[in-house]
C-alpha cells in the first residue's frame, strides 16, 4: 500500500505529465520544471556519495553536472506531448531497444527525455516499466566524459554494478550504461551514464 505522501506525490506527478500536453506554454513549463525537480531530488539522494571521489566527480561534470530526467509515458501520451512541444526531433534509438524518445529543454538548463515503447505488451525496458509502474520518472541521465572509467570506479570504490557488462550504444550514437542505485526513503533509482561520441552530437 502506498503511504499518503507517496500517493500525493504520484497524483502531483500525473497532473504534471498531463500538463506537458497543454496548449499553454506556461503550463508546460511549470509541469516540466516540477517533473525535473522531482527526478533530480530522487537522483541526488542516490548519487550524492559519488561526488566524494574526485575523479568520478570530474567525469560527471563536477559541481555542475548535466542531468536529464527520463519520463516514461504511453504511446498516446507521448504523441500528445510531442505535438504540444512543437514536434521536436525524435532521437535515433537502436532498434533492439524498443523505444522512442525526444528531449524537452526549458529555461534554466532543465531537460526532460520523453520516452515510450512501441509495444506496451512487449519486453523492452520502457514497456516493462509502464507495465509495472504506469507513467512516471523512469531514469535520470548524467552526461559523463568516460562511461567505461566511471563504471570501473563505481564498481571498485562504491560496489555499484552496471546493468550491462559493458558500455553499449544508446540514442543518437551515445555510449551508455545503467545503474540501479539505492536511495534513502525511495525505491532504487535507475541512473544512466551517457557519453557523446565525437561528430554525433
Amino acid at each position: 500500500m502506498l503511504r499518503r505522501g507517496a500517493l500525493v506525490m504520484n497524483e502531483a506527478l500525473q497532473r504534471a505529465i498531463e500538463g506537458l500536453t497543454s496548449s499553454e506554454a506556461e503550463v508546460r513549463l511549470l509541469s516540466a520544471t516540477e517533473i525535473y525537480r522531482e527526478g533530480r531530488s530522487m537522483a541526488d539522494h542516490a548519487v550524492y556519495p559519488w561526488w566524494a571521489d574526485a575523479e568520478l566527480a570530474e567525469l560527471l561534470g563536477g559541481a555542475n553536472p548535466k542531468a536529464t530526467v527520463g519520463l516514461a509515458v504511453s504511446p498516446e501520451t507521448f504523441a500528445k506531448i510531442h505535438e504540444a512541444a512543437g514536434s521536436p526531433r525524435l532521437a535515433q534509438v537502436p532498434p533492439d531497444q524498443d523505444a522512442s524518445e525526444f528531449e524537452i529543454h526549458v529555461p534554466g538548463g532543465l531537460s526532460l527525455d520523453i520516452l515510450t515503447t512501441q509495444d506496451l505488451a512487449g519486453g523492452g525496458a520502457i514497456a516493462k516499466f509502464l507495465q509495472k509502474f504506469g507513467e512516471g520518472i523512469q531514469q535520470i541521465e548524467y552526461l559523463c566524459k568516460n562511461v567505461d572509467r566511471a563504471s570501473q570506479i563505481l564498481r571498485e570504490m562504491f560496489g555499484v554494478q552496471s546493468i550491462y557488462p559493458g558500455t553499449r550504444p544508446g540514442a543518437d550514437g551515445a555510449r551508455v550504461n545503467f545503474f540501479l542505485v539505492a536511495a534513502p526513503g525511495v525505491n532504487k533509482v535507475l541512473i544512466e551514464l551517457y557519453e557523446h561520441v565525437p561528430n554525433l552530437e
